[in-house]
């Protein structure tokens, strides 16, 4: 079974940027769809974006659009989450996840989750 790990999280200035990453291990990625998620306190688990198998397509919330941006390395089992112009909103746990089944373009159903890594913006 795949394992996803999410790493990179920290604490950032209102303005500023940071970039995080998933890595996947002991099962299937480079077939599968990714999406990432995250959690504030006290709200649900927020869509952010996601990218196809390929890494030809991406798909954002309208509150991150034009400001996150979703790649992926299937050589090295990686996606990424770079992050920019971040706001205080922006503070959550932040998640990968995959796909239910593979070769998709935009998954409707995640069966895999990371640990989720902490991403605080401060003002």
């Amino acid at each position: 079974q795949v394992q996803l790990v999410e790493s990179g999280g920290g604490l950032v200035q209102a303005g500023g940027s940071m970039r995080i990453s998933c890595a996947a291990s002991g099962g299937s990625f480079s077939r599968y769809a990714m999406g990432w998620f995250r959690q504030a306190p006290g709200k649900e688990r927020e869509f952010v974006g996601s990218i196809n198998w390929r890494g030809t397509h991406t798909y954002y919330s309208d509150s991150v659009k034009g400001r996150f941006a979703i790649s992926r390395d299937n050589a090295k089992n990686t996606v990424d989450l770079q992050m920019n112009g971040l706001k205080p909103d922006d503070t959550a746990v932040y998640y990968c996840a995959r796909d239910s089944i593979p070769w998709g373009i935009r998954p409707t159903k995640y069966t895999n989750w990371g640990q989720g890594t902490q991403v605080t913006v401060s003002s």
